[in-house]
């Protein structure tokens, strides 16, 4: 007999049970000011280091020296960190006090 000649019979549909990849927590770098290191430097770091263009450079850099720190952008963890560490390496390289730091995304 099948479930239509059977009206008490019912057929359910079959599912697939998809896999959920969870996405990396992402961190921020951030660049914090200094009163020592030359703000054209500051500037030629962030172009060489984060691929950001002059104006994009600078806006990062006047809101670093304006508001204490600045998020520069936002990587997987070991992009966030090696980043941090090779602009702060051209920094201390160079005699500065630069520093980049890197914080969990909430």
């Amino acid at each position: 007999m099948s479930p239509i000649d059977n009206p008490g019979t019912t057929t359910k549909p079959r599912t697939k049970a998809k896999t959920k990849i969870a996405r990396p927590p992402l961190w921020k770098v951030i660049l914090l000011n200094d009163d020592y290191t030359p703000r054209e430097f500051v500037v030629q770091v962030l172009k060489a280091v984060f691929r950001l263009n002059e104006s994009q450079s600078y806006r990062v850099m006047m809101t670093a020296h304006q508001k204490g720190a600045c998020v520069i952008a936002v990587y997987t963890r070991d992009v966030a960190e090696t980043k941090a560490k090779e602009a702060t390496d051209l920094g201390k390289m160079n005699g500065y006090p630069l520093y980049f730091t890197t914080e969990k995304e909430e």
